[in-house]
């Protein structure tokens, strides 16, 4: 498998530090809002980077932080008249609500900024012990001119170039404007915390370092988080983990290309600002997870009413073959396929392989879909009814497999597990049987206003919601 660096600005083998295990970190949520689809871009990313290494047969620890203590947070718990942990509470729980329904599975661990202040005090005090931070008034920040060798690198910017480009004059208290903050002194009003420096609270960046570490060692696999994290926020984080440790911090670092609306920069001003517990209101939130994986994670993609309809379409076909290969494995024949199940079978095999072939070359998902799509073309020409068993089932088993990774078919149209609409399809089929047509019919327009539509083939009743 090869990945490309955000550090060395190419592709490279990924080779974990432990044989057989990974260790991820992945940027998660400042719980202050719901979650716009920017953000579930990177979410939707790092889950399935996590789900096609496990579907590899590496063990992951895959971690994801909440950011619960921040200025933008303190501001709105001000606004509410609510606490910061009361906003917070409130926005988690609605984080897991929606990242769940986009198939966004639970990280191993999701640690909490407010519940790790020894570990973030610890750091900070080290990098003070080592000449690379300072203290002023009860704020402590680090020294980028003490660490400007290697400061930059992953932005691939040097200290000079930064500092003319900065668009603010030199803090007052700050020895360079680059210089950032590790810990914050107590305002009136805010949460605080003890700490050789008085009362306080951690820097954004800080709190990634320390969870981090704690959670997966001094240096670990992978970091990932969207591309306008590398400056300035994982910048910090590197110089401040290494300047701490003396040791390398991340060896892959993965970041996901910019989401726009309608071709323009997401932004509240615009107007444009689409959170996902908005979005599906009006969209099934998997169609958003497939739009999301249908191009390249390092390719920008354009949010448009428009595309979202496509991806709809798209994702409709790949659930109409799925139910239909399922519908067609419950009427099978158990013989020996003919030529052509044959070598569907061997195409589903194959179909695997392509799949895998393609994650490996930097987690390309526009062309593991394009995989999955070839497969049921070709598998919607040779399944009928009364078709080879084992061709059915090695179509079907091929889909889940890849849907293991992608995430995308968890709606089972045809399965409904309603025991109302499960009963009416039973009387109905009595009605049939007794040659009742008018009550079969009744009952037929019964699951249409219901939002189920019956269609009668020779195999039996096939149900689709609508």
């Amino acid at each position: 498998m090869k990945i490309f660096n955000t550090q060395t600005r190419r592709k490279e083998e990924f080779v974990p530090l432990e044989p057989g295990k990974v260790k991820m970190y992945a940027c998660g949520p400042t719980v202050y809002n719901y979650f716009h689809i920017g953000n579930a871009r990177a979410f939707v990313v790092f889950d399935t980077m996590r789900r096609y290494l496990e579907h590899r047969g590496y063990e992951v620890n895959f971690v994801q932080n909440l950011t619960d203590i921040d200025d933008k947070m303190i501001t709105r718990a001000k606004e509410e008249g609510i606490t910061v942990k009361e906003l917070a509470d409130r926005f988690i729980a609605a984080y897991f609500e929606d990242a769940q329904a986009l198939g966004v599975r639970p990280a191993t661990v999701h640690p909490k900024a407010t519940e790790h202040m020894p570990e973030i005090i610890a750091i900070v005090t080290k990098l003070e012990a080592k000449g690379l931070a300072y203290a002023v008034n009860g704020d402590v920040y680090f020294d980028t001119q003490a660490y400007k060798d290697k400061y930059g690198k992953l932005s691939g910017q040097n200290l000079e170039d930064l500092e003319s480009g900065a668009r603010v004059g030199v803090d007052e208290i700050k020895r360079h404007p680059m210089d950032f903050a590790l810990w914050k002194a107590q305002k009136p009003g805010e949460p605080a915390w003890d700490s050789p420096w008085g009362q306080g609270r951690p820097g954004w960046h800080i709190e990634c370092s320390a969870m981090s570490m704690k959670y997966l060692g001094e240096t670990f696999d992978i970091h990932g988080g969207g591309q306008d994290l590398i400056f300035p926020h994982h910048e910090n984080e590197k110089a401040q983990s290494e300047g701490a440790t003396g040791k390398p911090f991340v060896r892959y670092w993965m970041h996901n290309g910019f989401l726009n609306v309608d071709n323009e920069k997401m932004s509240k001003s615009l107007g444009n600002f689409m959170t996902v517990h908005d979005i599906r209101k009006q969209m099934e939130p998997e169609v958003v997870r497939f739009f999301l994986l249908s191009a390249h994670y390092r390719s920008p993609l354009n949010y448009a009413p428009d595309q979202l309809v496509q991806a709809s379409a798209a994702l409709e076909r790949l659930h109409t073959a799925r139910d239909n290969y399922g519908f067609f494995l419950e009427g099978a024949q158990a013989r020996e396929p003919d030529k052509e199940e044959t070598a569907l079978v061997e195409a589903a095999k194959d179909a695997v392989a392509r799949f895998d072939d393609a994650m490996d070359d930097d987690l390309n998902t526009a062309d593991g879909i394009g995989v999955l799509f070839e497969l049921v073309k070709r598998a919607n020409i040779i399944l009928k009814p009364g078709c080879a068993r084992q061709a059915a089932q090695a179509v079907l088993d091929a889909m889940t497999e890849m849907d293991k990774v992608l995430g995308i078919l968890k709606k089972d149209q045809g399965q409904d597990e309603n025991a109302e609409v499960d009963a009416l399809l039973a009387a109905r089929a009595t009605a049939r049987k007794e040659k009742n047509f008018a009550e079969s019919d009744r009952i037929r327009d019964t699951l249409k206003e219901m939002g189920y539509a019956v269609e009668d083939t020779a195999q039996g009743q096939k149900v689709k919601k609508l």
